[in-house]
């Protein structure tokens, strides 16, 4: 009965995602409505949008379970991402929906590359989404095995076999429900979803932790309940300079963990959020939103993998880890049907931190597949229909090959999540930034910026050079600073090193860099 009434809780929740979608069927009649939604979101739906689908699974299951083992030495993630959140709506937000609109209303971030510097051979367009397709087919994975641990780890029997087998039952219901409503809808609906889904992750996020401490904290202090519980020194576990174990947080593991900031100017879902800003006022009302939201979610989400910490009767290790979140609602709403319903609704949280990254992941890599590969050079003569057809039939692919990377239940979702984000930062990251703030930038130091980046990220991460270890595994360094580094000075060398952009794109760069942009 207990699972029957959290099952409940899911179900509501998904029909009412899959509602939503239908409901923006009707409004769907174009490319420009399907992936961008007509350029008219509103700040509270753009922010919380741009949020939710930045987050993912991973803020309630990654980064939860790595504090919970290592201690307060892990949130470095947290501030490196919180920078990278700041200077993203700071730097990137105003500009880049400004220059989309002046690049001849680009809808993709392809797109946007190809018109950004007159790209009349369609090198930028095909390599830049090769490289989405296959980086947010990995991101895609994760999100739906954080959806396949949530079902296994609430509806299983407790067993190996029993978690696994409900693990691929989880993982097909999270797909179908995903997919179903971003191919109906599009962005407006995937928008709309990650707008009730933003708030539903903040709640749950917010709420929990702060109970689970008053409870913990009501007869005993926080540092004894971390001792009883295994913590052998509480000082180490909460120095921000130190791991549990008492050793020092090295340097090279600090700058990879404020590296992850980079990641942010690379990211298509996040990026095409801030193309579709209705006006220059709105995307300043988004940004305040959008902060606040980040500092309160992350700093909640590191508080609790260090409550449950103390909190827990039953203890994680290393294979576990990633379910704090959901052990510590089943810990707290177990005793009578009401709080058992209370946590499922808590639970979905979860599951909206899932869907709401997922979708838009989908939603980009179709539009990479239908605009820019299909329109852009294999039938530039296609009618919207047909291109919509094609993207629509492109999701259903990616979602079919992500599931298949996902189905093994001993899958991470921080090393998958780790590896797309490093490829998309180094990748597209540079090329973003120097396109939008300098003017001599050129297509060829954009080509070779991105594939040095992400040859860089493959490299790193997957070549055994070093005795059987990868560059990153031996020097402990994040392939994302590498490859931006990398990537920044091919753009800059290659730049200088070749013919100076064309009157036409320096107008263009004048135009966009004074605001005097028609449409903004």
């Amino acid at each position: 009965m207990d699972k029957i009434i959290i099952l409940i809780a899911f179900a509501v929740y998904m029909v009412v995602m899959i509602v939503i979608g239908a409901v923006y069927v009707k409004n769907t009649k174009t490319n420009e409505d399907y992936f961008l939604g007509g350029r008219n979101l509103g700040s509270w739906t753009a922010a919380l949008s741009a949020q939710a689908s930045d987050m993912s699974g991973w803020l309630l299951m990654g980064l939860p379970g790595a504090v919970y083992i290592a201690g307060t030495g892990e949130i470095w993630i947290a501030i490196g991402l919180l920078i990278g959140t700041v200077l993203n709506w700071y730097l990137v937000s105003g500009r880049l929906r400004r220059y989309t609109i002046k690049a001849n209303n680009a809808l993709t971030i392809p797109g946007y590359f190809e018109n950004r510097f007159h790209d009349k051979t369609g090198i930028l367009q095909v390599v830049s989404s090769v490289i989405i397709t296959i980086f947010f087919t990995v991101y895609t994975a994760s999100a739906f095995s954080s959806g396949a641990k949530l079902f296994a780890t609430v509806f299983s029997d407790g067993s190996t076999d029993g978690f696994n087998s409900t693990y691929i039952y989880g993982l097909v219901v999270a797909a179908v429900v995903i997919l179903v409503y971003t191919f109906m809808g599009g962005f407006k609906a995937v928008c709309a979803t990650d707008l009730v889904q933003g708030f539903m992750m903040l709640i749950a996020i917010l709420a929990v932790p702060i109970l689970a401490y008053g409870m913990l904290t009501y007869n005993t202090g926080f540092h004894d309940a971390l001792v009883a519980n295994g913590v052998e020194n509480p000082e180490n576990y909460l120095n921000f300079m130190k791991n549990a174990d008492g050793s020092p947080v090295s340097v090279v593991s600090i700058i990879s963990n404020l590296g992850w900031a980079l990641g942010y100017f690379g990211m298509p879902h996040i990026l095409v959020r801030f193309m579709a800003i209705k006006s220059e006022a709105e995307v300043k009302k988004s940004r305040t939103i959008a902060i606040v939201w980040i500092i309160l979610s992350l700093g909640a989400a590191c508080m609790i993998g260090l409550v449950a910490r103390g909190f827990l009767t039953t203890q994680l290790d290393a294979s576990t880890q990633e379910t704090v979140f959901i052990k510590l609602i089943q810990q707290l709403f177990s005793n009578n049907y009401l709080l058992l319903f209370i946590g499922g609704v808590f639970l979905c949280g979860i599951l909206a931190a899932v869907m709401s990254t997922a979708d838009s992941q989908l939603l980009v890599t179709a539009s990479a597949v239908s605009e820019d590969l299909y329109r852009g050079t294999i039938n530039k003569n296609a009618s919207d229909k047909k291109s919509l057809a094609v993207g629509r039939a492109a999701v259903v692919v990616v979602a079919i090959v992500a599931a298949f990377i996902a189905l093994d239940p001993n899958s991470s979702i921080m090393g998958l999540v780790s590896n797309a984000w490093a490829g998309f930062g180094a990748a597209f990251g540079p090329v973003i930034i120097f396109s939008l703030f300098w003017r001599r930038s050129n297509l060829q130091g954009a080509v070779s910026a991105m594939a040095i980046g992400a040859l860089t990220i493959i490299v790193w991460d997957y070549i055994p050079f070093i005795n059987g270890q990868t560059l990153g595994d031996a020097t402990g360094l994040y392939s994302l600073v590498v490859g931006f580094i990398l990537a920044s000075a091919a753009m800059i060398i290659v730049s200088l090193a070749t013919k100076a952009p064309g009157k036409e794109i320096t107008d263009e760069f004048d135009a966009v860099k004074s605001g005097n942009v028609e449409g903004c």
